[in-house]
């Protein structure tokens, strides 16, 4: 039987969720979702920086030691693969007021790692639904992701893998599983978070490190039509990690601008420092 962390510690899954948890009949909780190799979390401060600033916004307490203890415990146990982290507010009465003294539930679970999913090309399509930017919730991973199941849904219907969202505004925001950046030259322009955007681990990293490979990083509102005009588009997300991004209805990209390869390179290389193990020793292949 497969086993999940709850609160400090493995447990048979079918024993996992109190029936009055207000994440599973509220939607009341968050989520993170990191790359363990080699048995360890890679940008793992982040990850749990992210998630303890989110909690904070929702007035959810949780110990960052707990969130820490967790994630290096699941880390060690999958060794290659996907580390999950939901926390809720824990159990409640009915109705939608705060329960004065709550007791979180901090659910951890993995999955193996899939090394083809690495930087493999995906095909969007443009979702019907926009995305709230005026909402704090659009800026962190809540547990209720409806709208992007079924744009995803949609998706598929048309061909492509994965849905991209515009904003109440009509800007770009994300794809549904990630960040967009939008290659024009040297500049790697992406969606500030203002607009509706989750601030994603490996978005951070290509914002903090694209000067070393010669690109220029933009965070800017970032219009629909421009997609049409760009020399590369790419998604980033913590288990795809850099993924080059074709629009449902137009031919495959061109070939990826040499320095957005080379910043693939070197997101692999910084994997390599800090877990130990090269992403392309393990399966994944960079394209071009």
């Amino acid at each position: 039987m497969q086993t999940v962390w709850i609160n400090g510690g493995f447990v048979p899954s079918d024993k996992a969720i109190d029936a009055s948890d207000r994440g599973f009949l509220l939607g009341d909780g968050l989520f993170d979702t990191a790359l363990a190799i080699n048995g360890v979390v890679f940008r793992g401060k982040q990850h749990v920086a992210r998630l303890t600033a989110a909690l904070e916004l929702l007035e959810i307490p949780v110990d960052t030691a707990e969130i820490e203890a967790a994630m290096t415990a699941l880390a060690e146990r999958q060794v290659y693969g996907s580390i999950r982290l939901t926390v809720t507010r824990g159990p409640g009465v009915r109705g939608l007021k705060l329960p004065p003294e709550p007791t979180p539930l901090l659910l951890g679970s993995s999955a193996p790692l899939t090394p083809s999913l690495m930087f493999a090309p995906i095909r969007c399509a443009l979702a019907d639904v926009r995305r709230n930017e005026t909402s704090p919730l659009s800026r962190i991973k809540t547990v209720g992701y409806l709208d992007a199941i079924l744009a995803s849904r949609k998706a598929e219907r048309e061909g492509a893998s994965e849905a991209l969202f515009l904003n109440s505004k009509g800007a770009v925001a994300c794809s549904s599983l990630g960040n967009i950046f939008v290659a024009e030259g040297m500049d790697l322009a992406t969606p500030p978070l203002k607009d509706g955007v989750l601030p994603g681990i490996t978005r951070g990293w290509v914002i903090e490190h694209a000067e070393d490979f010669g690109l220029r990083p933009i965070e800017r509102s970032v219009a629909p039509k421009s997609l049409n005009l760009a020399e590369g588009l790419f998604l980033t997300n913590s288990l795809r990690l850099i993924t080059p991004m074709t629009l449902s209805g137009k031919a495959d990209s061109a070939d990826i601008p040499e320095a957005v390869q080379q910043l693939m390179v070197g997101l692999c290389e910084a994997i390599a420092r800090e877990c130990g193990k090269d992403p392309r020793d393990l399966g994944a292949k960079l394209p071009g």
